[in-house]
């Protein structure tokens, strides 16, 4: 049985820290590189990074008005883009949440008003990064475990809204059973124009990603394997990824 992923994210947190000692031990501020600033999956709306750097004023806004707590700024580790909206998917994805209030709350233009609705949003592509590791295509159970691990972000957060409570009840009675759960927790209207869990030659399902997929990072979260077997790409759209694959 694959062993929970319950140290992702404290891999993440002190990776994370051990960066952060580098960039300050090695002089790493002063360094050409650290004007550019890194790959990270923006909010919905978001510019190309270029003008979604110069645009945003930093004021957090976004993050504010989150009910998934989805929306992190970036430390002095990440480049240029110091005090930027990102999201983490391996702690908490986008839901693609109803009228986009991140996107309205924004005051400078970095996230585009014109993303009014969930299929307007194009953060980046799904990936099966890892199926060596997925548990539905090696006909693996999810493992015991995965509920308590799931409730572990949002118990930690101090203002816990309803759709995260109706999340976590979403993810209960995944334990045991086939997994399934990239497929299930897809937030858009319809999923299916996005990922489903199709038939794979050694057996099991394996997720298949559409062009309906708009890069929300839910899929990652919830992925039950230490290390998330589907990623997302940031800014990678699905004809720059899938275009050379039969």
């Amino acid at each position: 049985m694959a062993k929970v992923k319950t140290d992702r994210r404290e891999f993440v947190k002190y990776s994370t820290l051990g960066i952060l000692g580098t960039v300050l031990a090695g002089g790493y501020l002063f360094a050409p590189k650290a004007v550019k600033a890194e790959n990270r999956l923006r909010p919905p709306g978001a510019i190309d990074e270029d003008n979604f750097l110069a645009l945003c004023i930093k004021c957090g806004q976004c993050l504010q008005v989150c009910p998934y707590h989805s929306i992190k700024l970036s430390d002095i580790a990440m480049g240029h883009g110091l005090g930027t909206p990102y999201i983490d998917a391996t702690e908490r994805g986008c839901y693609a949440c109803t009228a986009v209030p991140c996107v309205l709350a924004c005051p400078s233009g970095a996230l585009d008003h014109h993303c009014e609705k969930a299929e307007d949003i194009h953060m980046g592509i799904a990936v099966l990064e890892f199926p060596d590791r997925c548990l539905a295509m090696n006909n693996t159970p999810v493992p015991q475990g995965y509920n308590r691990f799931m409730h572990a972000f949002t118990d930690a957060q101090r203002n816990v809204t309803e759709l995260e409570r109706n999340l976590l009840d979403k993810l209960e009675g995944y334990e045991g059973k086939p997994c399934t759960l990239c497929a299930d927790v897809c937030p858009i209207p319809n999923p299916l124009s996005a990922i489903a869990m199709v038939p794979d030659s050694k057996g099991g399902k394996r997720p298949e990603i559409y062009d309906g997929c708009i890069g929300c990072g839910a899929c990652e979260e919830v992925c039950p394997t230490k290390t998330a077997s589907i990623i997302v790409k940031p800014r990678v759209t699905y004809k720059e990824q899938y275009q050379n694959e039969s």
